[in-house]
């Protein structure tokens, strides 16, 4: 399934091209961010990095769910985006098993200590971890079956740059997972038009959307869909909605919404 999303700007209103208050903006992102676009939206302050207990989660099923959807099976190679306390990692640990790996990725260090004491605690000898970058992953090219992001994409500063470091590092038939729920983007949340286009943007492919009370949100699967656009070359999507836009949605294969398992 694909949706195509085409944002585009009445002229160059808020974009902020070759203007003195754009270069003030630059001066606040990371150097090897400003070749590409900063997200026209707002972004979530970092929150806690558990979502919910893990009772509660597991309760109503939410990382079997994400999981089953995804298609995870024993062997797999995994990355966790942000994988703050670990209840995905430990959960994808078990499901790709011995044969498998898991990369679990945070850029909180504090984070990443807490979670290398259970993964020792718990004897995790398939789970690897590693400090990631605001604008870089730090995914080895040509390496994960899955890429998963729970939770935490509205909290990305730097989407695009981040987005196209990423590319690489899917193996053909490799997919990105997005969980997270449909609310404005300084409020924990991204509305799904707006991801989808910015993933787009970068050279992704939506291939499956769905909404499930298990996860208490939606479920969106994307794969690398040809080459990557030059950075400059990348439009920044609008939030739909945008005063003084004009917003095209193009559906070539609308997006299924379910609320079943």
């Amino acid at each position: 399934m694909r949706r195509g999303v085409v944002l585009k700007a009445a002229g160059a209103l808020g974009l902020c091209l070759a203007m003195p208050a754009c270069d003030t903006a630059d001066d606040n992102r990371p150097e090897t961010s400003r070749d590409f676009p900063r997200p026209y939206r707002p972004v979530s302050d970092l929150g806690s990095n558990q979502f919910s207990t893990e009772q509660i989660r597991d309760d109503r099923r939410e990382a079997v769910t994400v999981m089953d959807q995804a298609d995870i099976t024993e062997g797999m190679t995994v990355a966790d985006i942000g994988a703050g306390e670990g209840y995905y990692t430990v959960r994808l640990a078990d499901r790709v098993g011995a044969s498998g790996r898991v990369l679990a990725q945070d850029i909180d260090e504090d984070a990443l200590r807490r979670l290398g004491a259970r993964v020792e605690r718990e004897r995790l000898d398939n789970v690897s971890i590693a400090l990631g970058g605001v604008d870089d992953p730090g995914l080895p090219a040509n390496s994960f079956d899955r890429i998963f992001m729970v939770h935490m994409y509205h909290e990305i500063t730097e989407p695009y740059a981040l987005l196209w470091r990423m590319h690489p590092a899917l193996r053909e038939g490799g997919q990105v997972i997005v969980v997270d729920v449909d609310r404005p983007a300084d409020q924990h949340g991204i509305n799904p038009q707006l991801l989808f286009c910015e993933f787009e943007r970068v050279g992704y492919r939506l291939v499956e959307f769905v909404r499930k009370p298990q996860i208490a949100g939606y479920y969106a699967q994307f794969e690398v869909a040809g080459e990557r656009p030059e950075p400059r070359d990348i439009e920044p999507c609008l939030q739909p909605g945008e005063t003084a836009t004009e917003i095209s949605i193009a559906d070539e294969i609308a997006p299924e919404e379910t609320n079943e398992l």
